[in-house]
């Protein structure tokens, strides 16, 4: 595809705005495999890169390379903000879009600043949500970016006089974010209410930001670059003009290479650090380390720079992403951590020679493990500005040092995975954390001994599903990354039932007691008291399982339910058993590099006949069986090969189903979807007028089966029975939509998408 700049339209907006086999020998899934609330369930040990593999692999699938996921994305926006500015058709015509929440449950933060002007103003960055602002001292946070254009936030930095940078697309390669580059860095002169563009179109993801203290028009950028395709915007920038122009003063030692992260000497602002990292994605894995990663340093402003020894690791294959700090109060003392290429720790090193030497510091258990197995979603270091022996390292737990990294103590009774910490300048011993789970607030000078608040409104979750009750509407669920399944009931709204990443969440159509959750990889549980008491499912039959494992009612009897790995499997008693009632319907590949491929993706059932279910698999293949699995045949012929997300049956007729498909068109003439009205043996290209971005669900409106809703990385669409689509309602933000559910109440249909960055949000439409 050929690269389409959004810039011109982004900066724009933001100026303006605020045949089947025989039966064969699998696996039984246990019954309950859930983590504790607010933990990484890593049984599969991929931690943040089973969810970002997932998102990954259904838009980079057939693997065609190489594939810029980047310029794809910000193309797919354009096209979404410029069907939005569009006139509506009548069919969609709708209630502007309005959120639901959480707010009280956090989300992933990936950096924090204060600002030193603004009393009690704290900015986050959300993963997927672009920055919030709080002017009650991290307590409660409202959006600090217009809604037309939401996008993933890298890095924050804010000047002495309050001017406000960010950088945007994640610098962290997992939980998703990955596939949702940003496009350069924004600036703000009012405290967020406003931006401009500041450069690097077209950089993806920037890791860092450093302004210099003694001049606030000079700044440093670390670009990490595409993780797709090398070479593009990537290295380490600065600027003398806040923004208006940008120099490349440090490149890769290949295409592969990027900065991560900098930091500039606050006594000697010609002393600048730079972290480089050689990192990239293949299709089916990735490469986290190479020969150009290291740390560099300049003396002369940033004009030239020197590779950093003297006790820190050469260049190798094996030396992945790296993180530094300066101490404020001893600007002679560093710090520098490393991962190795495959994400385990590799060492942590102290200099107190301004970089020149370094000691590598003892190694401990709490040290070690705090980087787990994914130091490449970390790498970040803080030193207390007035203590220069006083120091913290993001890990799956905060760690804390008082004597310069010599013994390390770790945090309890906060959210795991740290991204960002920031001290307050304007009150003493006031300092906010950044994790998975949100915002935190200590005013003991961040010690981990002591208390830390969370903010009570931050609604930035990345949900996977949602589930709406059809007897009370208010009743919503869905699973969240790093969050569990967030319910809007039993307690205050909203609260966890279970832990990890929350997946497949369903309640019961004619019971909504009757509540079924789920954690990556198909670990799922059944309730029938709304979730406040749980069982495990019964042992279901497969080799391997999607990270959203499909489980589906049979629309007619939902006691009858079915859920699929790479094998079908079907419960007539609410999920407590399980028989096996397919063969492999997928081509059989398991993954590589411990990713689970080659699974059943989406499955649907017809309402006019429960004999008839379709399934679809993350590889490709349409399947239906007529006689409740008794015998499969493919359907696959006319569908493009990709990744299958979701299928929808006609209520009053099996024969027609839709299927949307992921993956962008990249010059080819793939789809994104498809419709029968012959159970499969002939499929229709529908797709005319949406953008040309991954479809990731699809829903028949209940009142109106002839219209029909797609959920889509840009929006959510609606399209009536041959005509075109367009987009629904008004106020969406354009972020991901995972999931789309449509129910009805009275004459309208009420829909509820389940973004992934921004929690709930729900719309009606009224009868035509």
């Amino acid at each position: 595809m050929t690269r389409r700049p959004l810039l011109p339209l982004f900066g724009l907006v933001l100026i303006l705005a605020s045949g089947a086999a025989g039966l064969t020998g699998s696996t039984a899934l246990p019954a309950d495999r859930e983590a504790v609330a607010g933990e990484e369930a890593d049984a599969d040990g991929l931690g943040p890169a089973g969810g970002d593999q997932w998102f990954a692999d259904q838009r980079l699938y057939p693997y065609r390379s190489p594939v810029s996921l980047d310029a794809a994305y910000r193309a797919a926006q354009d096209q979404a903000v410029r069907a939005a500015a569009a006139p509506r058709a009548a069919t969609a015509a709708a209630a502007p879009w309005q959120p639901l929440g959480p707010a009280n449950i956090g989300g992933r933060v990936t950096d924090l600043v204060v600002d030193p002007v603004r009393p009690d103003t704290v900015y986050a960055g959300a993963a997927t949500g672009g920055v919030w602002r709080s002017t009650d001292a991290g307590r409660t946070f409202a959006r600090a970016w217009p809604a037309t254009v939401t996008p993933s936030i890298g890095a924050l930095a804010i000047t002495p006089g309050g001017t406000l940078f960010a950088g945007t697309g994640e610098g962290n390669p997992g939980g998703g974010s990955v596939t949702f580059p940003g496009n350069g860095v924004f600036r703000s002169t009012d405290g967020g209410s406003t931006w401009a563009p500041a450069g690097l179109a077209g950089s993806d993801r920037i890791g860092r930001l450093a302004i210099d203290p003694t001049n606030p028009n000079r700044l440093f950028a670390a670009a990490a670059g595409s993780l797709f395709v090398p070479g593009g915007v990537r290295g380490l920038y600065r600027t003398t003009d806040a923004g208006a122009t940008w120099q490349l003063v440090l490149s890769g030692a290949n295409g592969t290479t990027g900065a991560i992260d900098v930091a500039v000497d606050p006594g000697n602002p010609n002393r600048v650090y730079a972290a480089m990292w050689d990192h990239k994605r293949q299709p089916q894995g990735r490469t986290y380390g190479g020969v150009g990663s290291g740390l560099f340093r300049s003396t002369d402003g940033g004009n030239t720079w020197t590779r950093v020894g003297g006790g820190l690791p050469g260049s190798s294959a094996n030396l992945g992403r790296m993180g530094v700090a300066i101490a404020r109060s001893n600007t002679s003392r560093l710090y520098a951590i490393a991962a190795d290429t495959t994400g385990n720790f590799l060492g942590f090193w102290t200099s107190t020679d301004a970089g020149t030497t370094w000691a590598r510091t003892p190694n401990s258990s709490t040290l070690t493990s705090s980087q787990s197995t994914y130091g490449w979603w970390f790498g970040r270091i803080w030193v207390d500005p007035a203590a220069s022996r006083h120091v913290w390292i993001a890990g799956v737990p905060m760690l804390e040092s008082t004597d310069a990294a010599g013994t390390w103590t770790s945090s309890t009774g906060i959210h795991a995975d740290q991204h960002a910490f920031a001290f307050d300048p304007r009150v003493a011993g006031r300092v906010f954390l950044g994790n998975d789970g949100g915002v935190y607030r200590s005013t003991s000078n961040g010690s981990l001994s002591g208390s830390w608040t969370r903010a009570t409104s931050l609604a930035i979750n990345q949900f996977y599903t949602v589930a709406a009750s059809r007897q009370d509407a208010t009743r919503v669920s869905g699973g969240a990354q790093d969050n569990g399944s967030l319910r809007s009931w039993g307690g205050t709204p909203f609260n966890a039932i279970g832990g990890g990443d929350g997946t497949t969440n369903l309640i019961d159509p004619t019971n909504q007691n009757k509540v079924y959750s789920c954690s990556q990889n198909g670990a799922c549980t059944r309730s029938t008291d709304g979730g406040g008491t749980r069982t495990g499912f019964g042992s279901t039959v497969s080799d391997r399982r999607n990270w959203v494992t499909p489980v589906v009612f049979d629309p007619g009897h939902p006691a009858i339910m079915y859920y699929a790995g790479n094998r079908v499997n079907r419960s007539t008693n609410s999920a407590a058993s399980w028989t096996v009632i397919s063969p492999d319907l997928t081509h059989g590949d398991g993954g590589t590099g411990g990713a689970t491929f080659g699974t059943v993706s989406t499955l649907a059932v017809a309402r006019s006949d429960g004999r008839v279910i379709y399934a679809g698999t993350d590889d490709g293949r349409a399947w239906v069986t007529r006689n409740t699995g008794g015998s499969w045949t493919e359907i696959t012929a006319g569908l493009p090969t990709r990744w299958l997300t979701h299928i929808e049956v006609d209520p009053s007729d099996a024969n027609t189903a839709y299927v949307s498909v992921s993956g962008y068109r990249n010059g080819d003439p793939g789809a994104h979807v498809f419709k029968t009205t012959t159970g499969g043996t002939a499929w229709q290209d529908i797709s005319a007028g949406l953008p040309d971005a991954p479809v990731n669900d699809l829903a028949l409106d209940p009142r109106n089966a002839a219209v029909l809703y797609a959920a889509t990385d840009v929006g959510v669409f609606s399209r009536a029975a041959g005509g075109g689509w367009t987009p629904v309602g008004s106020g969406l933000p354009l972020v991901p939509i995972a999931d789309l559910d449509a129910g009805a109440s009275g004459t309208t249909t009420v829909l509820t998408a389940a973004t992934f960055g921004l929690g709930f949000y729900r719309t009606t439409v009224a009868a035509a």
